[in-house]
């Protein structure tokens, strides 16, 4: 070929081999690449070669777990890539895509739901624990099988909490018990534990294989040892009940968790368990999340009374040094998410009704949206956007830049849980009532069932999704089950008779 034919490059008044001139076209991006090859015939071959496109598809995020090898055109797949994000981004503020919703326990009520990359988990009040893929689009989930005894004959216990990462499943149960799943090994736990109380939170590591649980005074660390055998890594005794609890990623050695419980959070680890991170008497914690470096919290204080309005905390983990205080509100902050925040970001909810964005490096807000009628309840945010979540079942997604509202989606039921990634959105409205008034007909009447059960929405916004956008999940049965439910239509088998 011609580019095999090229030994020197002219470059100017000076011939460079092939190899140096690559060297130096490294530095530029696609627009000074596409200008220089409109030089000569030698410089069109440099500048559409193979190792720069695919250096360009790297840095800018696309396709990073390919070799240079898998692609014969990698200046076509990076235009392919950024057509299908432009694409992606008009069809988030334009609310094109499919929307569904993930099936429910008939006569059961949602108690938690967690999700990691478009993984679904869910408890309800009948003890059942379900699991959905929504990358396949396939809704026949798989219930997870608790590991009851057998004098477990009576009715089983509620699920507290639920949390799943990328390898393991983990529910909480009403009777401090605790069941974990691989997600690779069935339906079957292949580890359980027992509190001698109510548990009052559960975290999972984001990666691996660590589960913190809380209770009473109690703050138990799991884990498998070398040869996969779990046992119970750390415990630790502290002086408070614990509101939230939080494993901190990406730690190596002994796992490290954050605990607020109450006007105290913790910072537990093996060689220090009792550290106190923060501690103001009479000043509770109100939310908390944490990243790899840092615990962000939001800290309630005594308001009008000494002129102090409520704030955001952040932490340096590694030397215990409080490092800002930002925000100036008379309500409560009530959701805060700085894992999931671009650098040097963090997002907010507050009982005021607004989201608020703040600068870590300035302490200052860089937008306050008012979004809800009762409340923030849930938060996340991209570089562009940000997804809310609030108390009235309200789901606002926002252009960040603009400050303005895309679109909202509305569902009875506060929307506890809320995960996006580049294509897809899930959203939970879990009731905050798990036994109404009337409960024991909720099994036979489908129009009460469908007011207290709360409701669990999967979007989907890539183009090539949008094929099952007009299917309800009604119609995408395994076959499986004797019966078809929706609300007043019983549907009998075989479907297709109706």
């Amino acid at each position: 070929s011609f580019q095999n034919e090229i030994n020197e490059v002219p470059f100017f008044d000076i011939q460079l081999p092939y190899e140096l001139a690559l060297k130096i076209f490294q530095y530029l991006g696609k627009t000074e690449l596409g200008r220089c090859a409109q030089v000569s015939r030698t410089w069109k071959v440099l500048a559409e070669d193979e190792v720069l496109w695919y250096r360009l598809c790297q840095q800018e995020g696309y396709l990073l777990d390919t070799s240079i090898s898998d692609r014969s055109c990698w200046k076509l797949a990076l235009k392919d890539c950024r057509a299908r994000e432009r694409t992606l981004k008009t069809n988030w503020k334009n609310r094109i895509g499919a929307v569904s919703q993930l099936p429910y326990e008939l006569g059961k009520i949602l108690c938690d739901v967690h999700s990691c990359d478009g993984v679904v988990i869910a408890g309800y009040t009948s003890g059942a624990v379900r699991l959905w893929d929504t990358r396949t689009w396939d809704y026949t989930a798989p219930i997870l099988e608790a590991m009851h005894g057998p004098g477990d004959a009576g009715p089983q216990p509620h699920v507290s909490f639920v949390r799943i990462n990328s390898s393991l499943a983990v529910a909480a149960y009403e009777d401090g018990t605790v069941s974990v799943w691989s997600l690779m090994f069935g339906r079957e736990p292949i580890h359980r534990y027992q509190h001698n109380q109510r548990i009052q939170a559960l975290a999972l590591g984001s990666e691996g294989a660590t589960v913190a649980t809380a209770s009473g005074f109690e703050v138990k660390v799991e884990s498998p040892n070398d040869r996969g055998f779990w046992q119970t890594t750390e415990t630790f005794e502290i002086q408070k009940l614990v509101n939230f609890l939080n494993l901190v990623p990406d730690v190596t050695g002994s796992p490290v968790t954050v605990a607020a419980a109450e006007d105290i959070v913790y910072l537990l680890k093996a060689e220090d368990p009792g550290k106190i991170l923060h501690s103001v008497y009479g000043q509770p914690v109100t939310c908390l999340d944490v990243s790899a470096h840092e615990a962000a919290f939001g800290v309630k204080t005594f308001g009008w009374l000494l002129n102090e309005p409520n704030q955001i905390l952040l932490y340096n983990l590694e030397t215990s040094q409080c490092l800002k205080k930002m925000g100036n509100s008379i309500g409560d902050f009530t959701c805060v998410n700085l894992q999931n925040s671009p650098p040097n970001m963090v997002v907010t909810g507050n009982k005021d009704r607004r989201v608020r964005v703040f600068d870590l490096r300035k302490s200052e807000s860089l937008c306050s949206l008012y979004a809800h009628q009762l409340g923030v309840s849930a938060v996340q945010m991209d570089d562009w956007k940000i997804v809310s979540g609030g108390e009235e079942g309200l789901v606002c997604v926002w252009d960040q830049r603009m400050g303005t509202k895309l679109w909202e989606m509305h569902a009875r039921h506060p929307v506890r849980h809320l995960w996006f990634n580049s294509h897809s959105l899930i959203t939970a409205n879990i009731p905050d009532e798990k036994t109404p008034r009337g409960a024991s007909i909720t099994d036979d009447d489908p129009a009460v069932h469908c007011k207290h059960r709360g409701i669990i929405y999967a979007y989907e916004f890539s183009v090539d999704q949008l094929a099952v956008e007009s299917v309800l999940p009604i119609c995408r049965s395994s076959y499986d089950e004797v019966t078809g439910y929706n609300y007043n239509i019983g549907l009998a088998v075989p479907y297709d008779n109706i």
